[in-house]
This record gives C-alpha cells, structure tokens and sequence, in this order.
C-alpha cells in the first residue's frame, strides 16, 4: 500500500513487533487499557491475530511500525451450537499516519486472514459509521446476550456474508476484556 509517498506494508505480526505495538498502544491511546488487553489475550492464549502496518521507507532497520490490529477468540453459540468467533479490538494507528487508509488496510487483511481459517462471525464495539464501511451492522449482534449489547456491539458474518441460522445464545469475549478499567 502506498499513501502520500509512504510504502507501508501490512502484514502479521511476529515475536519481533511485541515491544513495538506495546509502544504504539501506549501512544495512540491516553491510558494503557489496550496494552494491557493485547498482552492478556497473548499471555492467555485468546490472540487470534495480529496485523500489523510497517513504514518501509522509515529509517528503522525492518521499517517502523505505525499501525496495529488485533482478533481475539469469543465464545459463541447460535442454535445451541459453538461457532467460530472472534473479536475485533483494539486497532491502533500512529498519529501521523491517520486518515490514509492504514487502519481501513489493517481490518480489511485481518478480515481476510480470520476468513481463510473459517472463522464465522467477528464482532467489535466501536463507532458504527467507521464500522459500516467494513459490513459490521449491530443488527447482526442483536439477540446475543453480552454485556456490550447495544447499538455499538456489532457484527460481521464473514463466511460470504452468510449468517448463522438458529436462536442466538451467549457472545462472550475473552476474559481478558473483563478486565479493562
């Protein structure tokens, strides 16, 4: 992907970024909540994916890392039935790298990516107008019993669009999200 002259490469991530997306975490948001998240779902096992955005032109050996995305494991049941799940939470840009199209890049690879392992639905809590443009819809999560129930819990179905018939049941996210402040 190439924005305003920039070469930014989005990719997974790997054991390498671990210190760099805590430090974009600490920096794109103005508490540690999300680093703390990211490094509870990784300690537990519940980290799905992680996509990450690389700046290949920055002077840093391997290029700098400026955007981040993360895919947890949820707890789902339609019909009776556990389906694959994931969450969609956080996404992180670094500052001077927004509104060029970089987190739109991340979801979208990750989307890919949980797509190609036969993951079901993704859910996120987040602003619905950013989210739309993706295919999340809160009509989608509507009828799940979770403690973020409401117009800012959506989901995405991903299998071709394709949702999952039968009675909604329980979407819970992993514990570590229990946690957040």
């Amino acid at each position: 992907m190439s924005t305003t002259g920039v070469t930014i490469a989005i990719r997974a991530a790997q054991g390498g970024d671990v210190a760099a997306i805590d430090a974009l975490l600490r920096t794109v948001f103005p508490r540690a909540d999300e680093a703390d998240l990211v490094r509870q779902l990784c300690v537990d096992g519940d980290m799905v994916l992680m996509m990450v955005a690389v700046d290949e032109d920055a002077d840093e050996v391997g290029g700098a890392l400026v955007g981040a995305v993360a895919f947890s494991r949820m707890a789902v049941d339609v019909g009776g039935k556990a389906i694959a799940a994931v969450a969609l939470a956080p996404v992180a840009v670094a500052e001077s790298y927004r509104r060029q199209g970089v987190a739109e890049a991340l979801i979208h690879a990750g989307i890919e990516r949980i797509e190609a392992a036969r993951v079901v639905l993704c859910f996120v809590l987040g602003e619905p107008a950013f989210y739309a443009r993706f295919g999340f819809h809160a009509d989608y999560a509507r009828n799940f019993a979770s403690p973020y129930a409401g117009a800012h819990l959506m989901a995405l179905p991903v299998q071709g669009g394709l949702m999952p018939c039968g009675e909604r049941g329980e979407a819970a996210h992993a514990p570590a999200f229990a946690r957040l402040g």
